[in-house]
């Protein structure tokens, strides 16, 4: 079990958020983990993925503000969503300049800004349970 003091440490969570960019930056480099790759065809399942994605750092990025700030939850779900949706713009940009990458795609950013949203909302009914 992880000690309360290290689950409410807004530095664990901060380094977790970043890891997640790192590894966000590393997957749009190139099409190895791109869902297209895969021995299975469902349309559009690149958008389940954007928005898996980008809800797991929605909650990472609201547990961060909420253990170093404690904003009220509407400031902290549209901060994490903004910012959130900031960077999808970023990675569909980013990705226009790789090989066998499609950047911006609005789809995408779609499914990156609901995803962030929705883990920021997730996080906020699950948060009594990292207190």
């Amino acid at each position: 079990m992880i000690s309360k003091k290290l689950r409410q440490s807004p530095r664990v969570w901060i380094s977790c958020f970043v890891v997640w960019f790192v590894v966000l930056n590393l997957l749009s480099h190139g099409d190895k983990f791109h869902p297209g790759n895969f021995a299975f065809d469902i349309p559009h399942f690149d958008k389940v993925v954007h928005f898996g994605y980008f809800f797991g750092g929605g909650g990472l990025l609201s547990a961060a503000l909420f253990f170093s700030r404690s904003p009220s939850w509407q400031r902290l779900i549209l901060t994490v969503t903004i910012s959130l949706s900031v960077i999808g713009v970023w990675d569909e940009f980013h990705q226009s300049f790789f090989e066998n990458r499609t950047g911006n795609d609005a789809g995408d950013w779609l499914a990156d800004t609901l995803g962030a949203f929705c883990g920021a909302i997730v996080f906020r009914k699950m948060h009594p349970r990292l207190l």
